[in-house]
């Protein structure tokens, strides 16, 4: 690890982060910014964005050829190079006759990248700390995820309005952000390329596995699966015994006691969340007389961009000092209303279509404030459910299956909102949120779980 040591983690773990951060916000909420932007509709971005979470939902089955092929850290650099190319690709076909059809298949390629680069990035950082640097570090990576958050939803987005307000070219200012941001993400490959650190325990070879020098390829492959091999792993598993554990980690998931109650709670949680997730930013932007705010999108970019990401953030922290304080138990039921009570906000804001900006401010505040709080007991939940052998592999699994309770109701959002329009959507997103009250009786939570 001698040359791990030598240089700090401050040199390279907030770039690493806000790298990993930014497309994620470019493949969920630019996307749908822009196609708003540009004359989509509400069904159309909800259907093909909603395709956009597939990666995430099947990253866990294969997060082990990242183990398999090559390093961590050529990972890192070549996928970061793939995103500033796809980034370049999308700012070129905002001219382009095809321009949705070809845009998403530029982003669906991101997306790949992206959700490949996290299993990449997240196990580099376990491979090149030891395991007291990676939890002082924790805060480090989280923070610069959420600025990441904050510049993209906020910062391009209020950039993306503002050009297109002053040179009146909408499709001209989008392919000025995309342009940005695949600079950007050249210059975080060719820093990356350089600053970060070469973890002697990771072999660097043409894709021939490595020996399982301390004979463990269970311990391994719960390492590889949800992003990489702990720095004390010493080297990699064989191909097979990491493809025996792949499926045996699977078969032990689905055989936990209480599974099917787990797979509703997992899934139905943010029934509701998830297609309001998907029509927010449409709702902001759509005209009165199409039963929206009128916002104009600089304007979305500071209500719900940087307001709206810095209350999310900070409901965050509130909701884990709970827990910690009081466990998980003790907090649940208030976190679950926290979560779903404040989506009344947009039946509000839908019915009574404010033109006060300081009000819809402090209403978008409110309801990603309260998200943010209850979405804390959700991922402690699924840390309990994971616990015990294959722990980081069934994490990584029931955030597959997180990912894929956002997906198909946010696909679906478009085609409801359209039928109903936003006033009723809304109201329909609220008896959404009924299962995940339903389900909430029905999870066993451990009395002392989560409290310090």
């Amino acid at each position: 690890m001698e040359r791990v040591q030598r240089r700090s983690p401050w040199t390279w773990v907030p770039t690493l982060y806000f790298g990993q951060g930014i497309p994620y916000v470019v493949v969920m909420t630019l996307s749908v910014v822009m196609y708003k932007n540009l004359g989509i509709s509400n069904i159309d971005i909800a259907l093909y964005t909603g395709w956009l979470y597939l990666p995430w939902v099947i990253k866990p089955l294969w997060s082990p050829l990242v183990e398999l092929f090559r390093s961590k850290r050529y990972w890192i650099v070549a996928l970061q190079l793939a995103i500033g190319a796809a980034l370049a690709l999308v700012a070129l076909t905002t001219r382009l006759p095809n321009f949705f059809q070809l845009s998403l298949a530029v982003f669906w390629l991101m997306a790949f990248s992206s959700a490949t680069h996290d299993i990449a990035a997240d196990g580099f950082y376990m491979l090149a700390l030891p395991q007291h640097t990676q939890a002082a570090y924790v805060g480090v990576r989280s923070g610069f995820y959420r600025l990441a958050m904050i510049a993209g939803q906020g910062g391009l987005v209020y950039l993306a309005g503002k050009l297109g307000e002053n040179g009146g070219d909408v499709r001209m200012a989008w392919a000025t952000v995309f342009w940005i941001l695949a600079a950007l993400f050249v210059a975080l490959f060719a820093y990356h390329r350089i600053m970060l650190p070469h973890p002697d325990s990771e072999r660097r070879d043409d894709g021939r596995a490595g020996r399982d020098v301390d004979g463990s390829a269970r311990d391994n492959y719960d390492r590889a699966i949800h992003r990489g091999a702990d720095s004390r792993a010493g080297g990699r598993p064989p191909r097979r015994a990491l493809l025996n554990e792949f499926f045996a980690t699977f078969t032990a998931f689905f055989q936990k006691k209480d599974i099917l109650t787990i797979l509703g709670f997992l899934l139905l949680f943010r029934l509701g969340e998830a297609q309001l997730l998907k029509l927010a930013i449409p709702f902001l932007l759509d005209p009165a007389d199409k039963g929206g705010l009128g916002l104009s999108t600089a304007d979305v970019g500071l209500v719900y961009g940087s307001i709206g990401v810095a209350a999310l953030s900070a409901g965050g922290l509130l909701g884990g000092l709970a827990i910690a304080r009081f466990g998980l138990k003790r907090c649940l039921w208030t976190m679950v209303f926290a979560v779903h009570v404040p989506d009344l906000v947009f039946v509000y804001l839908a019915t009574a279509l404010p033109h006060n900006f300081a009000l819809v401010a402090a209403c978008m505040a409110a309801e990603q404030f309260g998200y943010g709080f209850g979405f804390a007991a959700y991922l402690l939940y699924m840390i309990m459910v994971s616990d015990g052998p294959h722990q980081t592999a069934h994490y990584a699994i029931c955030t597959g299956f997180m990912a894929l309770g956002m997906m198909l109701p946010g696909m679906a959002s478009g085609w409801i909102q359209q039928h109903l329009g936003y006033r009723h959507f809304f109201v329909w997103v609220c008896l959404a949120t009924l299962p995940a009250f339903a389900l909430t009786a029905r999870v066993r939570i451990d009395g002392g779980f989560g409290r310090k």
